[in-house]
């Protein structure tokens, strides 16, 4: 790796052991927050998600895929609910499931930046997270639990998702938040 000074760096290696560690499902979350006539907005979260992080001897050598159900949406209110999941919003009998598979990563200590596609349905987009790395600690299970902190955003309009106009009822912009913990190689 060639640094702006032209100098030659060697990649950090990661605070975790490389492997293929999985999410812990009662410890992580998949969080949502989309404005709603502009002047409020509603926050959800899906139940179902499974991920699995690969981990290299550097960041640039590690990767994650997820696969979301859509139709494990939670917003609070079961009858907002059955319509998000209906063919005017998500359609999950088209769209079963949203995934992420990443196509870099980059930083280094607690921030990183990680970047991949994201499809729902039939379209895929590039998208950003910025990640916080929490730390690691061993548990009672004898494995060691890693916690990771992620925020970027979407926009329906990019997915064909356009009930209501990109921002009549309901906003274009969806804020995600993920909160994860994943489990070492046994």
């Amino acid at each position: 790796m060639t640094s702006e000074t032209g100098t030659t760096t060697s990649p950090l290696p990661l605070p975790l052991a490389a492997g293929h560690w999985e999410i812990d499902t009662n410890h992580s979350e998949v969080g949502f927050t989309i404005r709603h006539l502009g002047i409020s907005k509603v926050r959800g979260h899906f139940g179902q998600v499974d991920a699995a992080l690969v981990v290299g001897e550097t960041i640039e050598e590690s990767s994650i895929t997820a696969t979301v159900a859509l139709g494990s949406i939670d917003t609070g209110n079961p009858q907002r609910d059955e319509h998000v999941r209906s063919a005017d919003l998500l359609d999950v009998e088209k769209r079963p499931t949203m995934t992420f598979r990443s196509t870099k990563a980059s930083g280094d200590g607690e921030e990183w930046v990680l970047e991949g596609d994201l499809t729902i349905g039939d379209v895929t987009r590039t998208v950003t997270f910025e990640v916080e790395f929490g730390g690691a600690v061993d548990f009672a299970d004898n494995r060691k639990h890693a916690g990771f902190e992620a925020k970027g955003e979407i926009r329906r309009s990019d997915f064909g998702l356009n009930f209501g106009g990109a921002d009549a009822l309901l906003g274009d912009v969806v804020k995600i938040q993920l909160d994860a913990q994943f489990l070492s190689p046994a």
